[in-house]
């Protein structure tokens, strides 16, 4: 069976792959803190027939070989963190990282979650959580009966309890990594450590290279809708070229069996 078929087969599945990553992308423009996917390709091992640099004669060498590809795959996908737009929402609890930067949630099993989206709620018992219930780990608890919830830019959140007196509830920290794109998405706007993201580094917003938190607005998905779409176009050319070649040498194939 001719090697072209297996080549254009390959291209068709990593096209399929990336076209998934672009529709997921789309599917996301309006959720609050998605940070965009890239699908990344690379190139499958090569056939070589003729090693380059091999003896021609006793004199000359030969200049670049033969070297037969085998077609191409998707090696992996990378989030791509660059900062989503910011909506106003007047909002109390709603916060957005203008910079660098994660909220630390906690799971049901005290294991620690990471997220950008900062759409905070209360529990039944004043707790601040995330839209699946899951506190903040620096466990902010609005007493009963306050108001005037603010958040200052370092994340010191401060509320007017039911005296009348100012009270400090303590203070949203938030966390980096040095490569964010090595994170385990999880869905639910959650992410996980990994080996690859290293360990998290806590600190105070605005120190330390870390972003400052801004209340009231949200930080939307950095999806680029028109880039989404040349993207798509991209893809689906590729794909048709692939299906051609396919055609193509299956009718070699063809003419081959019926002619010899």
């Amino acid at each position: 069976m001719s090697s072209a078929l297996w080549v254009s087969k390959t291209g068709l599945v990593a096209q399929d792959m990336a076209m998934t990553t672009v529709a997921n992308n789309l599917a996301n423009v309006n959720t609050v803190g998605f940070k965009s996917d890239r699908a990344v390709f690379e190139d499958l091992f090569y056939a070589i027939e003729v090693q380059p640099g091999a003896q021609a004669d006793q004199v000359n060498t030969v200049p670049s070989g033969l070297q037969m590809g085998n077609g191409v795959r998707v090696v992996g996908t990378q989030k791509v963190f660059t900062e989503g737009n910011i909506q106003t929402t007047g909002q109390p609890m709603d916060l957005a990282i203008i910079g660098q930067g994660f909220f630390r949630v906690q799971g049901p099993n005290g294991e620690d979650y990471y997220t950008e989206n900062g759409q905070f709620q209360l529990n039944a018992e004043g707790m601040m959580v995330n839209s699946q219930g899951l506190p903040l780990a620096d466990e902010i608890l609005v007493p009963e009966g306050s108001s005037g919830f603010t958040v200052g830019s370092d994340g010191t959140v401060t509320v007017v309890n039911a005296q009348g007196v100012t009270e400090d509830l303590g203070q949203i920290q938030l966390v980096n990594f040095l490569n964010p794109a090595g994170l385990e998405a999880l869905g639910g706007n959650l992410y996980r450590e990994t080996v690859a993201s290293g360990e998290p580094v806590e600190g105070t917003a605005g120190e330390d290279g870390l972003g400052q938190l801004k209340q009231r607005v949200l930080e939307g998905s950095n999806v680029q809708v028109v880039e989404a779409m040349v993207q798509m176009i991209a893809i689906q050319r590729a794909y048709e070229a692939n299906a051609k070649v396919l055609d193509a040498s299956s009718g070699m194939q063809q003419f081959l069996n019926q002619t010899v």
